[in-house]
């Protein structure tokens, strides 16, 4: 009988309780593939040849940057903020590691609404974080009174809101995104990574009001480099200047950040993909809504959840052995029986409209 690993009994409890984050992928001839978010449209090929020959000049014996400070002042000058107030990262999910080694310690009081990206209460917990979860409204929208209730009795060190909302694409307005944050005497994390995509104003309009709050936005949607992995924090120079204590050196590699330089300097491509996305997105919404017997979350991003008619893992199944992947989205329980799909190409949307069609059809 093998001996048990005796390192097994020092790994961290918090760590033991979590398990690896995987998305599932059914077996099958994926033709359509629409369960991520991702953007339709890779990198044009002109575009991704200046990437690659500016590849070929790298030394690949040389260490990056500790910190990517000319990206870093690319972003704030795109935006209209303080480089000394971005930190880059290696996708917003290692910068959402990096907020919980600054702010989350055992104890710590960490306010997540639901449903909400299940990363971050992983987060929360394997730091000791006590999550203080807030259910939603029956609109399946954040619960703003019941946000502002917790922030006065608990006393958060840390509160995240992410508008648009992954998995519901539903949005927090300004006026409640403020109101939060002149409750809150501590962190306010607001995950844009869908912002581009929202008619609602970011917080950005008016963050030189608030201190305590920081956004985080990624180059993995509107942007089109999810495999490239580039996040970005925005918030005041004193709180940065802290969170680049522990941050950690050399994450961002010289591929990565001269991809994100370039498309930062294509503003009308990423600007037009952009519209594409919100008309096409508008045009899923109105399809899925003709359909008789589904129910559909009007969002603002580029993906649309909805209800279906009948056995959601069994159309979600269906769909995939037609070459159509989508997510299930029965993981939250306030979305048991709940599909989610990511807005494609035209022919791609068509596709997946067709296949579920067919499939409630024959039911």
């Amino acid at each position: 009988m093998a001996m048990l690993n005796p390192a097994l009994s020092v790994v961290k409890p918090e760590v033991q309780r979590q398990h690896p984050y995987l998305v599932s992928r059914p077996p099958g001839n994926i033709r359509v593939k629409l369960n991520q978010n991702e953007l339709p449209f890779d990198v044009p090929p002109h575009l991704r040849k200046k990437i690659l020959n500016a590849w070929q000049e790298i030394a690949f014996n040389r260490y990056p940057l500790e910190q990517p400070d000319e990206l870093a002042r690319l972003i704030a000058k795109h935006i209209k903020w303080s480089h000394e107030g971005i930190i880059v990262g290696n996708g917003s999910n290692e910068l959402t590691y990096t907020i919980g080694l600054a702010f989350v310690s055992s104890g710590s009081r960490v306010v997540l609404p639901r449903p909400m990206f299940s990363f971050y209460q992983r987060v929360a917990q394997i730091f000791g974080g006590e999550v203080i979860s807030i259910p939603p409204n029956e609109n399946l929208g954040f619960n703003v009174h019941g946000i502002l209730e917790a922030i006065k009795t608990r006393h958060p060190s840390v509160v995240v809101i992410t508008t648009p909302n992954n998995p519901t694409s539903l949005v927090v307005s300004l006026a409640d995104l403020q109101a939060i944050a002149k409750a809150s005497s501590g962190l306010v994390l607001i995950d844009e990574a869908y912002v581009e995509f929202a008619l609602e104003p970011s917080m950005l309009s008016v963050l030189k009001e608030f201190p305590n709050v920081i956004l985080l936005r990624t180059f993995s949607k509107a942007y089109g480099l999810a495999g490239l992995r580039i996040g970005y924090l925005i918030g005041d120079p004193t709180l940065m200047s802290e969170i680049m204590k522990v941050r950690l050196p050399f994450m961002i590699d010289r591929f990565s950040s001269s991809a994100a330089k370039l498309l930062l300097s294509h503003s009308d491509l990423i600007d037009d993909r952009i519209q594409f996305v919100q008309s096409e997105t508008k045009k899923l919404t109105n399809s899925l809504k003709q359909i008789d017997g589904v129910d559909v979350l009007e969002g603002q991003s580029n993906f649309v959840t909805f209800r279906p008619p009948g056995d959601q893992q069994e159309i979600f199944q269906r769909l995939a052995r037609m070459g159509v992947l989508v997510r299930d989205m029965s993981g939250y329980s306030e979305l048991i029986g709940y599909l989610r799909v990511s807005t494609g190409t035209s022919d791609e949307n068509t596709k997946f409209i067709k296949a579920l069609t067919m499939i409630l059809k024959k039911d």
